[in-house]
């Protein structure tokens, strides 16, 4: 046949009319200049493969270390399989790694047992063992059909090929254009491969089939154009001196489907042998000679290496030296093999597959699914273990894809409801795939009587509840029902039982009420031997840690000291939970930061959004603000594309809260309305909790006290720390303050002895900073004051609370200024104002500026009023009136009597030369 002479062939190696891509690509994807990465696209037959074998040939030759793999249809459910292809030669630089990368690599390819690692872990632990190895040649990774790698390693390799400029690796991957998955994000730059032009296409044409005739010459340019394997391969299907008509090359079919066509007529004129050799090598995928001879052995048609001899030499596969692995020539001629066998045929194979790899259960238990027909238990169970084995790699989505197959082979019933609400749990929690599990969960209510019996089930659905328009009592109840049927016996090692109490946790903290939390109490009292040390931690601080937090000390120095060493993203997610209330974020700000990277290559959503919420709640505190703002931002963008409409308020909070502290009232106003709104609804306190306090905050800054001392107290009431409300902590100094500001003293005094009857001082430096402060904010005894607010300043670690502690430097300035120590109110107000200026929160800009102009030490501005006309305080009060504020609100702001505002207009108005109070803007502006 044309097709297959040696002509051919060294034309191929040629590449007719590729220089200038050669050259591109080369460029691109940094090969002798550093290292790069660069994606192939374009469609089938163009060339990709040949051109990476081109780029991979001339690498080779200039010294650089070459390495290959290919994605696989049939290998895409095995974890790792593709990263396995990738490192094979390095099992000895492998174990020179450090310890926590080795293990993590070793345990991600199934080389020993442990925890599960974390994608991020691997990743890195691959970029390293790839930067060393490029230490000494320049290193070339090609990966060819980048879309059927299994997900697991495109992941690890996408985030190696990402950072692989600078370090002397290049990355370079081929798919087909349009191929959903292959760069969804656009992550790596992409270049298309053309047709070839029609000057190159002809001269292809001519070198490979030099004897058709001028007719089906023309028929076949045009209905291949340009494709370099049409042009190929097409003419194999012609008499090379076919008539007139120009040869019967059926041009309606797409391109792709009748080189395919071509291919499997060119398969099945092949002797019988090697086509059932073909079969073998297409669902084994890999090409291992060793495994494709064993499997031959278990269906009778044993074979020697002789049988490829007729696919050898029609260039439909190939023998990669050294590896000595079978590789097809084309992804097309794999599809042709495949397309042009029986399903019994196939699913002989796959029982042969099975019954050789014994000692590699994921590939085994994928083959047997695929040779069974009906639901088989035995199957499934094996199916089931290889979901667990792909878990412990590290790989959520490939252990959920297992699980889904092993319970569609599940006989009707309990354990077929079981394992799709397995699936389901690992889709909500793990992977952020919640309409996945949402359909999975809804097949497992149909499969099983009690659905809510199984504990992944119930855990499930409370999350999918917590994103809907259900209420928190529906997912609470759910939850408590399965927690206490008791089936488990209340095994702490029972993985589904603690999944389960942790979701417990959240809904209650949702929900912040008392009583949500006894069923949760009363479970930890009831774990055997004894209740993890997180779930212990997140029982006093999540929960109620105005009275319990401080008796999780010691437990969260344990769980902090073991992050380091802390693979598992679940952990460090509710590690960092159990800080929120005792302002320990900052000690977990390295494992979040580890949960949002691992997210933004690809890991787990539900992880990546709780890396978010600690690092912009702990950015807020700290005075990190356009951090904080850029990664709410990023969390929305997060809860919108994965549908966690649920947990979307956290966020919006984060975005009030530093609104409000910036002067965009309106903008906190709109945003906190709607989070009431939807939080109210569904039950949710503790999420309108978060918001009345964003919004009590934007009334603080534009002066309406009374606004907000009505959100603070929704809150908390005042005089009392509402219980298992633990967000009133954030919000003590706002109530006092306001109390203070509406002359409701006595509520103020109130909540000040019962902060310090919980003795939250002793919970983190800020709520010690805030309870002093209180106190002199309370205190009608001017000395007393001055002590509380000067030891208050003096908290060791205060001043890492940037906004807190201003407001409390600004408050001392404005008490000292009362008192006519006005000389020593400088030193405060004018330290609270560089704050105020550097975090950019407006109205605590401007009222620092009004104490120090009233203190007699701001420069007067242009336009103004003239200081020798009015004093520094009537000036003050000036502008305040000419804003529009009534006497009552300028003797708030002041700490005056609106008496003597009074009197202080009544002598203004002569020294600015005007009647009426309508007059002063004007005066002072002109």
């Amino acid at each position: 046949m044309i097709g297959s002479d040696s002509s051919k062939r060294d034309t191929a190696r040629a590449l007719i009319g590729r220089d200038r891509d050669l050259h591109a690509i080369r460029e691109l994807a940094g090969l002798g200049t550093g290292g790069g990465a660069l994606l192939v696209s374009g469609d089938a037959g163009v060339g990709k493969t040949a051109v990476l074998d081109a780029v991979a040939a001339g690498a080779h030759a200039e010294g650089a270390r070459v390495l290959r793999a290919a994605g696989v249809e049939f290998e895409a459910n095995c974890s790792y399989s593709g990263l396995n292809q990738v490192l094979f030669p390095f099992h000895r630089e492998i174990e020179d790694l450090e310890v926590p990368f080795r293990e993590a690599l070793r345990v991600a390819l199934g080389f020993e047992n442990g925890s599960p690692p974390q994608t991020l872990m691997v990743s890195n632990a691959v970029l390293l063992l790839l930067r060393t190895v490029a230490a000494g040649d320049p290193l070339l990774l090609v990966i060819d059909d980048l879309p059927w790698l299994d997900q697991a390693s495109a992941a690890v390799l996408g985030f190696a090929a990402r950072r692989a400029a600078g370090i002397g690796v290049s990355f370079l991957a081929a798919s087909r254009s349009g191929t959903p998955g292959a760069n969804d994000s656009g992550a790596l730059p992409e270049y298309r491969l053309q047709p070839l032009n029609e000057e190159s296409a002809a001269r292809l044409v001519s070198d490979t089939s030099p004897h058709l005739v001028p007719s089906a010459r023309r028929r076949l340019l045009t209905v291949a154009c340009g494709n370099p394997l049409a042009l190929l391969e097409l003419p194999s299907a012609l008499p090379a001196t076919r008539g007139p008509a120009g040869g019967d090359i059926p041009a309606a079919l797409p391109l792709s489907t009748r080189l395919e066509a071509v291919f499997g007529s060119r398969v099945t004129s092949l002797p019988q042998p090697s086509q059932r050799l073909l079969l073998l090598a297409a669902l084994e995928g890999v090409g291992d000679l060793g495994v494709l001879q064993a499997a031959s052995r278990q269906t009778g048609d044993g074979f020697d290496l002789e049988d490829l001899g007729p696919a050898e030499r029609d260039q439909l596969v190939s023998i990669e030296e050294g590896t000595r692995r079978l590789r097809f020539r084309h992804p097309l001629i794999r599809s042709a093999v495949v397309e042009n066998s029986t399903s019994s045929q196939r699913r002989a194979v796959h029982t042969a597959l099975a019954q050789v790899l014994v000692d590699q259960p994921e590939r085994r238990a994928w083959h047997l699914g695929e040779a069974t027909l009906e639901p088989d238990e035995n199957v499934a169970a094996l199916l089931e273990d290889a979901a667990r084995i792909t878990l412990r790699r590290g790989d959520a989505m490939g252990g959920m894809r297992t699980l889904i197959r092993a319970a569609d082979l599940t006989p009707p019933g309990a354990g077929r409801s079981r394992r799709l609400a397995t699936a389901a749990y690992i889709g909500a929690e793990a992977t952020g795939s919640l309409p996945s599990a949402q359909k999975l969960l809804d097949d497992a209510r149909h499969t099983a009587a009690d659905p809510g019996s199984s504990l992944h089930s119930a855990a499930a659905a409370a999350v999918l509840i917590l994103n809907s328009d259900s209420d928190i009592d529906t997912a609470h109840t759910l939850l408590v029902d399965a927690i206490e049927a008791g089936t488990h016996g209340y095994d702490a090692a029972d993985k589904s039982l603690v999944d389960a109490l942790h979701t417990l946790a959240l809904v209650c903290f949702f929900g912040a009420r008392p009583e949500l939390w006894q069923p949760y109490h009363r479970a930890l009292d009831k774990l055997t031997p004894k209740a993890p040390p997180v779930l212990s931690a997140l029982a006093k601080t999540f929960s109620d840690p105005a009275r319990t937090g401080a008796a999780a000390s010691n437990e969260l120095d344990e769980l902090i000291a073991q992050l380091a060493d802390v693979t598992d993203p679940a952990q460090l997610q509710r590690t960092g939970s159990a800080t929120l209330y005792v302002d320990r974020l900052g000690d977990v700000r390295e494992a979040q930061w580890r949960m949002v990277r691992m997210g933004r290559d690809g890991g787990p959503a539900r992880r990546h959004m709780a890396g978010l919420i600690h690092l912009t709640l702990d950015d807020y505190l700290t005075g990190m603000w356009d951090e904080a703002d850029q990664l709410a931002e990023e969390g929305i963008q997060l809860c919108a594309g994965h549908g966690y409409t649920g947990f979307a308020w956290y966020f919006h909070y984060a975005q009030a809260l530093l609104a409000a502290a910036r002067g965009d009232a309106d903008s906190s106003d709109a945003t906190t309305e709607q989070v009431i709104h939807w939080a109210t609804r569904r039950k949710a306190f503790g999420a309108a909790h978060y918001a009345h306090h964003a919004a009590g905050l934007a009334a603080l800054g534009r002066g309406d006290f009374a606004d907000a001392y009505e959100h603070a107290t929704a809150i908390s009431p005042a005089g009392h720390l509402a219980s298992h409300a633990p967000h009133a902590l954030w919000a003590t100094m706002d109530l006092v303050e306001a109390a203070i500001r509406t002359n409701r003293h006595q509520e103020a005094a109130a909540h000040v002895e019962a902060m310090r009857e919980a003795r939250i001082a002793e919970l983190s430096s800020r709520h010690a900073l805030l309870t002093h402060a209180g106190a002199a904010l309370s205190t009608a005894d001017d000395d007393q004051a001055l002590q509380l607010f000067a030891h208050a300043l003096d908290v060791p670690g205060a001043a890492r609370w940037t906004f807190d502690h201003a407001r409390v430097q600004l408050a001392y300035g404005e008490r000292l200024r009362r008192v006519r120590a006005t000389t020593e109110s400088r030193g405060p107000l004018a330290a609270a104002l560089s704050a105020f200026r550097r975090l950019g929160a407006h109205p605590w800009t401007e009222r620092a500026e009004t104490e120090l102009r009233a203190a007699g030490s701001a420069k007067r501005r242009p336009g103004t009023a003239n200081p020798d006309t009015l004093t520094p305080q009537e000036l003050e009060i000036a502008r305040l009136a000419a804003s529009g504020l009534t006497n009552k609100q300028i003797a708030g702001r002041l700490f005056l009597s609106h008496r003597t505002v009074g009197a202080h207009l009544y002598q203004i108005y002569p020294k600015l030369g005007i009647t009426s109070r309508r007059m002063l803007r004007d005066a002072l502006e002109s």
